[in-house]
């Protein structure tokens, strides 16, 4: 077992089968998704004690049909991926990548199918366009094939286009590929057989149940990642508004070097690297470009006015004085807006200790009144 990271306790950790069923089954729970899964671990210590505790939570919180996982149903995602060959990787455990530990919200699961070891390796997303023109597939496959002699696992995320080049190109040196449906999922079908190739050769990803069908709201978690797990993220080809420039985005926030590969002002598929090459990404003529910037620690991301930072303007949020203190839920939503602010600042504003407020904060999470965020930001849900 790896270091247990500052995320979860110790005692989280999974060490049998029904605690890994208890780690399933709460992950997969209605409203759980991986920031409050984290929350409920670090208040309870362990998955079992919070699925014990979700109920009268839901109760606390004025909802009389919470629905849980069952375990059967977890039961039955386990046959279906041992069936299929994969294994799970959870975090805190000696085989989960480190590289997504630096995330908010890192993945508590993964489902793995292929080569594992991959991951210990250096990785370069290369992430596009689906509807890549020639030259832009061409170019992705000379970076990959390059980048695979330099020794780095290409990591993308198995869509059409340049995921596709990307990870043709490095089949025999390393590629991962992270899906946004179940791992056993093939989507677009047009990909099947490299699908199989990824998984005989490299390593496919995924934290979705098995059988899940890719929905788009899976893609921007698939996307980040894929960024979490790469050192650096290079957009090929992607319009200004794309899941490419959503993933450098991720980059950004994530610590990552960005980089991207110019293209003609007349092609919109090229319009999302130049924009990003003007507000500081470094500009990738070849692999040598993108090995240096890593290899010497090169720091040349986008400026800073694209990382759109959440704000805490004042003005969108009452003040503390005018919070009533009686009524706890009524005081954290009052105080609340769309508008993400910081826990610790919730906390400050309402003078009220902070294991109530915590404990709070899952139960209106859980009845859907806010919405907790990577970085420890919470916002009231908006209808």
């Amino acid at each position: 077992m790896a270091h247990t990271p500052d995320c979860i306790p110790q005692t989280a950790i999974p060490i049998s089968q029904a605690d890994a069923l208890d780690w399933l089954r709460l992950i997969r729970s209605d409203r759980v998704g991986p920031v409050t899964f984290l929350r409920l671990l670090r208040q309870f210590g362990t998955a079992g004690k919070a699925l014990a505790a979700l109920p009268d939570i839901a109760t606390n919180a004025g909802v009389s049909k919470y629905r849980q996982t069952s375990v059967e149903t977890v039961r039955d995602e386990v046959r279906r991926a041992k069936a299929l060959g994969a294994r799970l990787i959870f975090l805190g455990t000696k085989d989960y990548p480190n590289q997504l530990l630096d995330l908010p919200d890192p993945p508590p699961a993964l489902w793995a199918l292929g080569n594992p070891e991959l991951l210990k390796r250096p990785m370069v997303a290369l992430v596009g366009a689906r509807n890549a023109s020639a030259v832009g597939k061409r170019m992705t496959t000379k970076l990959a094939h390059d980048l695979g002699e330099m020794g780095y696992v290409v990591v993308s995320g198995l869509a059409r286009g340049i995921d596709k080049a990307a990870h043709e190109a490095s089949l025999d040196t390393g590629t991962v590929a992270v899906q946004a449906g179940g791992i056993d999922v093939i989507y677009p079908t047009e990909n099947a057989e490299l699908t199989l190739k990824v998984a005989e050769h490299g390593l496919r990803l995924s934290e979705m149940p098995i059988g899940l069908p890719p929905q788009a709201k899976h893609f921007p978690r698939r996307n980040r990642i894929i960024s979490g797990l790469a050192q650096a993220v290079v957009v090929v080809e992607g319009a200004a508004r794309s899941g490419s420039l959503i993933t450098a985005k991720n980059a950004l926030d994530q610590g990552r070097e960005v980089m991207a590969v110019p293209g003609s002002p007349l092609d919109p598929r090229a319009s999302g690297c130049n924009l990003l090459i003007r507000e500081g990404a470094l500009l990738v003529r070849d692999a040598d470009d993108i090995h240096d910037a890593i290899s010497g620690h090169h720091h040349r991301n986008v400026a800073e006015q694209t990382a759109n930072p959440p704000s805490s303007d004042n003005t969108l949020a009452p003040t503390a004085q005018t919070q009533p203190a009686s009524n706890l839920p009524d005081s954290i939503l009052n105080l609340l807006s769309p508008v993400p602010i910081t826990e610790d600042e919730l906390i400050r504003k309402l003078g009220v200790p902070a294991t109530q407020i915590m404990s709070m904060l899952a139960e209106l999470d859980v009845t859907g009144q806010i919405d907790r965020q990577p970085g420890g930001l919470v916002a009231r849900s908006v209808a």
